[in-house]
């Protein structure tokens, strides 16, 4: 190698050694940025000539150092990983806060709750058997059962309108997803074209990971990478990106909440999307969980005011009148959205179990039937124990689902943690490489001087000698 191509090394050590410090410098700046992927110079070594030659020969030696590339540092298998693991976690957070907004539906426990409410229903009918005669007795049990009513009234309603909020939360969702999914596709044109032109792109790849990263937050999407530092972007078995362009979902019609359960399909050709995200969890909350537990009050509703008007029916009011219906429905089918108390005076209460005086006692001041109606909350089959095994099967459920998102937030945590080991700025690192880089620098510039000195001795020292 000649003195000029030292010099040449030197210039290529000096040139690397400061894109590295740039590098240094912009990792540094980027330490607190969201989404930002750490990235080191890809320093190669410049050989010499392995070509044969007539008249000129290679001592092997190399000519200097190249620092063409800026790669950015990731673990694409880390990276699917962290969007499974992220659609887990977000698909169970939406599953337990369905959970807890149906707890707070029925109030239990507390005194506004159901159970509290029908144990004072039966409390005010004892009250009437122990006071028959009284119509401030029989005024109460009617009011209280009014207030009952009014408790599955508030409770479905309260379900009604989660589910009504949840469709919405979804369609908003659903629009947020789609302007992602474009914003997505134009990075990747962008990303095709600048690698495409040996520009860097490290940049816009950042801007498309937050991006996927919160696609699998909201719907559970993967990323599958392509020629050109292209991904497509998949939603369970549909393709949502694919290189620049993008498909739509579209957000799950207006429904009635008894109507056929949400779901999101594509906007071209109606495909079902297997979401999973917090989308998951809301198609799961909509179709299965806030369903279930509206059927359920139902049932409750039902089975009360069959269990009430046929043990009501047994009896007579003060004027030997058989008693009727004490609950039903202007709709027909006893829901508890449509029950209703139907008994308004207290004299048509059927308290006595007997229609006529026998002699013995007055018909009309008999307590039989009353206390009948009174032992209505006790037993395997009564309203209130169907009530409870409910309740209890809620609680257990919720807790269930807060277990498993309590296990799933320490697994996410974990694979966020080595995602940030392998992509994250370390600052004692980075520290490292700017003396390192600040060093080789100097070295290099010692070199040039170096070789300054040995040029400068042999263009105007050579021939002069004993000057």
């Amino acid at each position: 190698m000649s003195t000029f191509g030292s010099l040449n090394t030197a210039t290529t050590s000096l040139w690397a050694q400061r894109r590295a410090l740039d590098v240094t410098g912009q990792n540094i700046a980027n330490v607190n940025t969201d989404g930002y992927s750490r990235q080191r110079v890809d320093l190669r070594a410049l050989g010499g000539s392995a070509v044969p030659a007539f008249y000129s020969t290679s001592t092997g030696i190399g000519s200097g150092v190249s620092a063409e590339d800026v790669i950015r540092i990731r673990d694409a298998f880390l990276e699917g990983r962290g969007h499974t693991e992220h659609g887990n976690s977000a698909r169970l957070t939406a599953e337990t806060e369905a959970y807890s907004l149906v707890e707070q539906a029925f109030r239990e426990p507390g005194t506004t709750g159901l159970q509290n409410l029908m144990a004072d229903t039966w409390r005010g009918f004892q009250d009437v058997a122990n006071k028959p005669e009284d119509p401030a007795a029989r005024g109460q049990v009617l009011k209280r059962l009014e207030t009952l009513v009014g408790g599955l009234h508030f409770s479905n309603a309260q379900l009604d309108g989660q589910w009504q909020q949840t469709r919405e939360n979804v369609a908003v969702l659903v629009k947020d997803v789609n302007a992602a999914a474009d914003t997505i596709a134009q990075l990747n044109t962008a990303i095709l074209r600048a690698t495409q032109g040996g520009l860097p792109a490290n940049d816009l790849m950042d801007q498309r990971d937050v991006l996927v990263t919160k696609l699998a937050d909201q719907v559970g999407a993967t990323a599958r990478t392509r020629d050109g530092g292209v991904v497509d972007v998949v939603v369970g078995s549909v393709t949502l990106v694919a290189g620049g362009s993008a498909s739509t979902p579209a957000p799950p019609a207006p429904a009635a909440p008894r109507g056929a359960p949400p779901r999101i399909v594509t906007a071209t050709g109606g495909l079902t999307v297997g979401v999973s995200g917090t989308a998951g969890g809301q198609l799961t909350a909509l179709t299965s969980i806030i369903p279930t537990y509206r059927a359920q009050l139902d049932d409750i509703a039902t089975g009360l005011a069959t269990a009430l008007n046929d043990a009501h029916d047994d009896g007579f009011d003060l004027d030997g009148v058989r008693g009727g219906a004490l609950l039903g429905s202007a709709t027909g089918a006893i829901t508890a959205a449509s029950i209703t108390v139907v008994l308004t005076d207290p004299r048509k209460l059927a308290a006595s179990s007997i229609g006529a005086d026998d002699g013995s006692v007055p018909g009309n001041l008999d307590r039989g039937n009353a206390d009948k109606l009174a032992q209505l909350g006790t037993g395997v089959g009564s309203p209130d124990t169907t009530y409870r095994r409910m309740i209890v099967e809620l609680g257990v459920q919720s807790a269930v689902s807060q277990r498993n998102l309590g296990i799933q937030e320490v697994i996410t945590g974990q694979v966020d943690a080595a995602r940030e080991s392998v992509a994250g700025v370390n600052l004692d690192e980075e520290m490292t490489n700017m003396l390192s880089f600040q060093h080789a620098y100097s070295a290099a510039g010692r070199l040039v001087s170096a070789i300054d000195e040995m040029l400068d001795i042999l263009i105007n020292r050579t021939g002069r000698v004993g000057l």
